[in-house]
């Protein structure tokens, strides 16, 4: 087990990563991509820069130093989080487990959603981002995954049990994954979805409809929202809610970064990062001395 997993490897989860092992504690970075950075072309307003960075250089900078220290580095997208209180478990998408003692979110924003007439009008009627969150409320029914990657996949699996009927919409994409069994898979693009008072078909551009209950999105990695949920965490407007030192309401669990809301700059995600390292470190060497 280790001391703090660290999900995301932008500049809040790199500072994390550096005062938990400044600090003594053993960190493993987590993630899939650079996120926000992959379409930074420069970067010019961050102190200490002599020349304009791109944010891919800075990144490769960050895991760099991180790794000089002690950190490890997983590729690799965290797809599923749970808690028992005293420790966190993650399932990636290439089927691995791992546990920790503290877990802190750097993930970036929300990804955004696809633009579907009739998207907004249904969310919370029939749209959904967490299929742990609502699944539920789709027994029987006919259900849609929206996604073309391991993150639907996993949704889907979430909502194989329960619904009536399961389809991956891919909307177009080619699938990135092996769909579950028992799931069916439709490539064709989408065009609206709709319903009155509530999600009752999507339509494709063909013209062709497909009866739905539900649909949950899972567009690119899971959501750091959608995964705070999920643990228990309050979530506020889409933004994981943190106190000053960037600790959520489930202990042992911390976000810093995009995913806080706020300044979207390198300068506040470094800051929140470094905060939420060092409340970390302090928190497993709590439990270490047994409180």
């Amino acid at each position: 087990m280790k001391d703090i997993i660290i999900i995301g490897s932008g500049p809040a989860g790199v500072s994390a990563a550096l005062y938990a092992l400044r600090a003594g504690l053993s960190a493993i970075i987590v993630a899939k991509g650079m996120g926000a950075l992959s379409r930074a072309e420069k970067i010019e307003n961050y102190y200490g820069l002599e020349e304009p960075l791109s944010g891919a250089e800075l990144h490769e900078r960050g895991l760099k130093q991180a790794r000089a220290l002690g950190a490890e580095y997983l590729e690799d997208e965290v797809v599923a989080a749970e808690s028992d209180g005293e420790s966190f478990t993650l399932k990636t998408a290439a089927g691995l487990e791992l546990s920790c003692r503290a877990l802190i979110a750097a993930t970036g924003t929300a990804r955004v959603a696809p633009k579907l007439e009739g998207l907004e009008r249904l969310e919370g009627r029939g749209v959904s981002y967490c299929a742990v969150c609502d699944g539920f409320f789709y027994r029987g029914k006919p259900v849609c995954v929206l996604g073309s990657g391991e993150f639907a996949a996993h949704e889907a699996a979430v909502l194989l049990p329960l619904a009536s009927s399961l389809t991956i919409l891919t909307n177009g994409e080619e699938p990135a994954f092996t769909a579950p069994e028992g799931v069916s898979v439709d490539k064709r693009p989408l065009a609206a979805l709709e319903g009155e008072d509530k999600l009752e078909f999507v339509r494709f551009k063909d013209g062709s409809s497909l009866e739905a209950a539900g649909l949950f999105i899972a567009l690119g990695t899971a959501d750091s929202g959608a995964m705070a949920r999920t643990l228990g965490a309050a979530v506020e407007s889409g933004r994981i809610a943190v106190d000053e030192s960037m600790a959520s309401t489930l202990p042992g669990f911390y976000a810093a970064g995009d995913c806080t809301g706020g300044l979207l700059q390198v300068a506040k995600a470094v800051y929140e990062g470094a905060l939420a390292g060092g409340a970390a470190a302090k928190y497993v060497r709590s439990l270490k001395a047994g409180r």
